[in-house]
């Protein structure tokens, strides 16, 4: 760290390069994370949870791996797994349920390298302002080395996975969301078609895995296969995207499984894509999809990829996009080789409407002075970045863009 502003060079940590935006990108020093890697420590706790530390650049999977030999999980994932555990926390990265939140909730404690390349242990009852930063805040204050996380005992996860009417969904989407440990929906523009995901605890000893062939038919074949096939056809005639997006959804036919959760969680994703994500009040859910949908209809834009929704329970964190109230995510995806900026500043505009925060890893264009007004905290994050970080060691142009450079460039 003294080395690299000694010559006038600011620092970045890269983690999995999962993020659609230049989070990460730097003209000076990277530093990759991969060598700080597997579970340093396990404290079991009377409740049955324990503290699990793993050091920042511990991929996801990996994490799963090392907590499933000791009987322990995660209480909630995303649908990826190969970001590193420093990258998905530092960017909110979240799975769905009504009752759970984004991963860096389940933080408990962090060790940072700071700015003057000291060494520090921080958690709620240690420097909190500094942990609030540091376990959701892009990287600003420091270099994550390691990451405490409460983890619950091993647990199996019953999926089931519907074609339904978006009109159902909708009409039935409290009961849907709060009647099930993990909901979402996939929406396919064009049609009124949707494929509902509903994840449910059950006994240790159900024991119903997917068939492997009926398994790789649909997360390879039909899924990523299929699919890529269909989006390549909607890049050269645009105009089938809306035939092309109903008959995939009625390719996507009902399954039912039992797994441990993590394999649940995640599922295989192959095909290039861009995203736009917005945590939105969870309220305005059903306003914000008529909008789209309105929108599409009107602007004949053509979009063959399904628009991913999640949900999350309000919490506490500074800079989380579900800070404050519960939350409905809406995941607008683009194919690589497709145009994609109308698409996205149309739905960006739709989202400002009714206060939407976007996901701090996937693709926005909204500013410091805007993210004033969606976070109640965000002048203490300011406050706390400006303090560990005074010479903006640790920044870049998105972070200074997003944070506002109150202080000089390194």
């Amino acid at each position: 760290m003294q080395g690299a502003a000694r010559d006038a060079l600011r620092v970045r940590a890269v983690g999995g390069g999962h993020s659609f935006t230049p989070a990460a990108v730097t003209e000076g020093v990277h530093l990759h994370l991969d060598h700080l890697a597997g579970l340093e420590s396990l404290e079991r706790r009377p409740d049955g949870t324990a503290y699990a530390t793993v050091g920042a650049g511990t991929r996801l999977h990996t994490l799963n791996s090392l907590l499933a030999a000791h009987g322990l999980a995660m209480r909630n994932l995303g649908d990826i797994d190969q970001q590193t555990v420093a990258g998905a926390i530092s960017t909110g990265t979240h799975g769905t349920g009504a009752r759970l939140g984004g991963l860096a909730t389940q933080v408990v404690g962090v060790r940072l390298v700071t700015a003057t390349g000291d060494v520090v242990d921080v958690s709620r009852d240690e420097q909190p302002e500094l942990f609030a930063m540091a376990r959701l805040g892009l990287g600003s204050v420091g270099v994550l080395a390691a990451v405490t996380l409460e983890v619950v005992p091993a647990f199996r996860l019953e999926a089931r996975e519907e074609p339904w009417s978006l009109d159902a969904v909708l009409e039935g989407l409290d009961d849907l969301v709060d009647g099930n440990d993990h909901f979402e929906f996939y929406w396919f523009p064009h049609t009124r078609r949707t494929l509902t995901k509903r994840n449910n605890r059950v006994a240790a000893d159900v024991v119903e895995p997917l068939n492997p062939v009926r398994a790789w038919i649909d997360d390879e074949l039909l899924s990523n296969g299929l699919f890529g096939l269909t989006n390549r056809l909607a890049t050269l005639v645009p105009a089938t995207t809306p035939r092309i997006n109903a008959i995939a959804a009625r390719a996507l036919s009902a399954r039912r499984y039992v797994a441990p959760s993590h394999e649940v969680f995640v599922s295989p994703r192959r095909i290039v894509f861009r995203e736009m994500e917005y945590a939105i009040p969870r309220r305005e859910l059903p306003a914000v999809l008529g909008e789209i949908e309105a929108w599409l209809r009107s602007s004949g834009e053509r979009v063959p990829f399904p628009l991913e929704i999640r949900f999350a329970a309000a919490d506490d964190l500074w800079l989380s996009t579900a800070h404050g109230r519960e939350t409905a995510y809406v995941a607008a995806h683009q194919y690589v080789k497709m145009p994609f900026r109308r698409y996205f500043d149309a739905v960006e505009a739709i989202m400002r409407q009714v206060d939407g925060r976007p996901h701090w890893g996937k693709m926005h264009w909204l500013d410091s002075e805007r993210f004033a007004e969606l976070y109640p905290r965000f002048a203490d994050a300011q406050r706390v970045r400006a303090t560990a970080d005074p010479d903006g060691l640790f920044g870049n142009p998105y972070t200074d863009h997003v944070f506002g450079a109150r202080h000089p460039q390194v």
